[in-house]
């Protein structure tokens, strides 16, 4: 079988459990290697060719209306969710009198930086489908790092965002070393960075990490929220649900960790944190300016 990079593929394995395309190809000590990005789920992955399996167009279109309708049901969660919140902030910014005042809102602005420009797509999509104010930079995850303070700087976010792809791989060591992630310590400096600008908690809210990730160190270095508590598999747009929750909280209000999870794709095994404030802010009056 050939395999050439942009196929999608499976592991035979790992029982064809998640769904993986081909970024390069390469040979160790004689055995050709396929490194592997999850096409759902922000995982990174080496595999010998001969473990692989090529998804044919009519696999893929069933896994992609599976993964569509687990979609739809995560959003309107999420909607419904927004809506009590929007219903509430709308009491108490008028007073009750919804219907005789006209008013505005402002989300929390988020940065968005990814290391994977097909998951920042997919995500910025969602942003603006749920009404998030975004800015998405793409970035490699050996370099967030060095260019967190330049980004912070430019566009001033309420929310940021850092992730991309991890993994933890046992035979490098135990859970709580550093060293046998793929990633973890690169969200972990750039974490830090971001601290270092921003050190109230409060003053930016900080989601780092992606599948695998080390979430205790995320969270040391200074982050709100973070994965992957269970060392479990984080879907690529967990990070909007989480944000967005955020976002549209008011800022009177502090937003409780289950509150943020349970509507996630992934859940608690995944994603976790510490309590934090919204960032919402409604003013009044609106109108429109007429000559």
């Amino acid at each position: 079988m050939e395999v050439k990079v942009g196929d999608l593929v499976e592991r035979k394995s790992y029982k064809r459990d998640l769904l993986f395309r081909v970024t390069e190809l390469k040979e160790d000590n004689g055995v050709k290697i396929a490194v592997l990005f999850g096409e759902e789920f922000r995982l990174v992955a080496d595999a010998p060719i001969d473990d692989l399996v090529k998804v044919n167009q009519r696999e893929y279109s069933e896994r992609a209306t599976q993964e569509k309708d687990k979609l739809e049901k995560t959003y309107r969660l999420f909607q419904q969710d927004y809506h009590l919140i929007k219903q509430r902030n709308e009491y108490y910014s008028t007073g009750g009198y919804t219907n005789e005042v006209s008013y505005f809102q402002m989300p929390g602005r988020v940065l968005h930086l990814d290391g994977d420009s097909l998951y920042l797509r997919k995500c910025l999509d969602l942003y603006e489908k749920i009404g998030v104010p975004v800015q998405g930079i793409h970035c490699k995850e050996t370099e967030m790092h060095e260019r967190i303070g330049e980004l912070l700087d430019q566009f001033r976010p309420d929310i940021l965002v850092i992730t991309g792809h991890d993994a933890y791989t046992k035979a490098k060591g135990k859970a709580a070393d550093l060293r046998a992630y793929r990633n973890s310590r690169y969200f972990v400096q750039a974490v830090r960075e971001a601290r270092k600008k921003y050190p109230s908690l409060d003053h930016l809210v900080i989601f780092a990490g992606a599948c695998q990730s080390h979430f205790e160190a995320i969270i040391r270095a200074g982050a709100n929220f973070a994965s992957s508590p269970s060392r479990i598999n984080i879907h690529a747009l967990d990070p909007v649900y989480v944000v967005a929750k955020i976002s549209f909280t008011s800022f009177m209000e502090r937003v409780n960790v289950w509150d943020v999870v349970r509507n996630t794709i992934t859940g608690e095994r995944g994603l976790g944190g510490i309590e934090t404030k919204g960032i919402l802010r409604t003013g009044l009056p609106f109108q429109h300016y007429q000559e």
